[in-house]
């Protein structure tokens, strides 16, 4: 299987997909695309997850509510949740975390329902998908009050510096690598890979967003991979074989699948 590429984190239910969202999931395998994880945002995207995963047997689905939308929240729709994460085919629970750089809602919300949603993955036995941005030392804080490193997970999208990185190392988690890293002004982001253990990363998309260059600015997909795989075997001297089959282990162990 190392030669496939493994897509942790994807949005297929996106509505950038409405006009051939069959016929391109239908065509990942052959495209060298092995599994998808789409990852939900909403109370309503973690049905359309669990649907796609249903459908295809190569897709399979996160359940959870991003930093942004979590005023939707309340217990009703937190049970709700909590029963779609004992689908068979959900394998984590996210997108969790904090998002800071928008101002509502205010960090209070974001906050408690992190907290609940992390401690329901406990519950759940299932890893966190975990979104931060402009939030870095209330994600740490707060994933080390709850020993998030018995829990296990990702820190998708990774954009805080190396140093930093170390901190998330420490506590066990894995770092989502997309198309970032192919930007000229990815810096940061180079720097971390650089300093990372390959057995830390995986690979992601977060489609239809931040496709890879030279598609950079139009709408991405999981068959954009190959770039970024490029990039990382560059950055690590190894071949993009090594880059495949380390970065598709990585996966399993995290998402708790056989290889």
């Amino acid at each position: 299987m190392s030669k496939l590429i493994f897509d942790t984190h994807a949005h297929y239910d996106d509505k950038a997909f409405d006009e051939d969202r069959e016929e391109l999931l239908e065509r990942l395998p052959a495209g060298g695309i092995g599994r998808v994880v789409n990852v939900g945002s909403t109370v309503a995207s973690c049905e359309a997850c669990l649907k796609l995963a249903e459908k295809y047997d190569h897709v399979y689905a996160a359940v959870g509510v991003h930093p942004s939308e979590t005023e939707e929240l309340d217990e009703e729709r937190f049970a709700k949740l909590r029963q779609q994460c004992l689908h068979p085919k959900c394998v984590a629970v996210g997108e969790i975390g904090l998002d800071y750089y928008w101002p509502e809602p205010g960090a209070d919300v974001q906050k408690k329902w992190f907290e609940r949603q992390l401690e329901l993955a406990r519950e759940v036995k299932k890893p966190v998908i975990i979104h931060s941005r402009e939030a870095c030392k209330d994600t740490l804080d707060i994933l080390r009050a709850h020993a998030a490193e018995e829990i296990g997970g990702v820190i998708h999208c990774y954009s805080y510096s190396a140093e930093t990185a170390r901190d998330y190392l420490k506590l066990g988690f894995f770092f989502g690598i997309g198309g970032v890293l192919t930007f000229k002004n990815s810096k940061k982001l180079k720097e971390t890979v650089e300093m990372l253990p390959m057995e830390s990363m995986i690979l992601e998309t977060d489609c239809p967003y931040l496709a890879p260059v030279p598609h950079r600015g139009k709408r991405n997909s999981s068959l954009t991979l190959p770039y970024v795989v490029e990039a990382m075997a560059q950055i690590k001297g190894i071949s993009s074989e090594e880059v495949r089959r380390i970065t598709w282990e990585n996966a399993c162990r995290l998402y708790r699948m056989d290889a």
